[in-house]
């Protein structure tokens, strides 16, 4: 069976790395988080003090960066590496997320972080989650889910992972926070949130992650079964 891309992009905390992570188990396929990509760059750029409006010392950090996933078998789940060293609970910390949107709007980082993504995958058999995965990354991703879901709904799930990180952050300073990057996300010029043309469209505001799996599941099977059908 060929293997194909499957881009889940939309708004943060609406359940999109679970549901990319449970389908990619389903399907034997590589995960990739590109959000903590770009998370793992705005932990360098802050530990370092990058300019962000200095493109040349964005770009001599960005040289200095090695972004990789490593298989966890004691949590069952990929963690983030920032140049050798473990990163996956410091970067889901508040701080990186009220920075991570300005980061990740710098076309430096995005050019980087994009060609580094496209390696990942260029073998297909990938889910990959992020925000411009089925508009610049891989245009041509069989299938294609953008996630939205209310914000308030998406407030109350981030602030329940944080507490499961033992880390107590007031639900209005996480709307705030989303809205920003909403915001910033949907206006940036270089590869701006949106739904792709050809993208499914899914609501995730009252449904179950199971839901969310089941959903693309379906659109996945459906593209292969179409595949399996036109090389006959």
């Amino acid at each position: 069976m060929k293997k194909i891309v499957i881009a889940l992009d939309g708004y943060s905390s609406c359940g999109k790395s679970t549901t990319a992570k449970l389908v990619a188990a389903e399907l034997g396929y590589a995960y990739i988080d590109t959000g903590a990509m770009y998370r793992a760059v705005t932990l360098y750029f802050l530990q370092h003090h990058v300019t962000l409006t200095n493109p040349k010392e964005v770009n001599d950090a960005l040289d200095k960066i090695e972004v990789e996933f490593h298989y966890n078998p004691k949590t069952a789940r990929n963690e983030v590496y920032l140049n050798g060293l473990n990163v996956e609970d410091e970067i889901r910390k508040m701080y990186i997320s009220n920075q991570v949107s300005e980061v990740s709007v710098v076309p430096e980082v995005r050019h980087a972080m994009v060609a580094q993504q496209q390696k990942m995958g260029k073998k297909r058999g990938v889910v990959m989650d992020g925000r411009d995965i089925g508009t610049a990354v891989f245009p041509d991703a069989e299938v294609k889910v953008f996630m939205t879901a209310d914000v308030d709904t998406r407030a109350r799930r981030r602030q329940e992972e944080l507490l499961e990180k033992k880390q107590l952050v007031n639900l209005d300073e996480i709307r705030e926070n989303l809205q920003k990057r909403d915001h910033i996300d949907s206006t940036r010029k270089e590869s701006p949130l949106r739904r792709a043309d050809d993208a499914h469209l899914l609501d995730t505001s009252h449904m179950t992650i199971d839901e969310q799996v089941e959903f693309v599941m379906n659109k996945v099977t459906s593209q292969i079964l179409t595949n399996e059908i036109s090389l006959q």
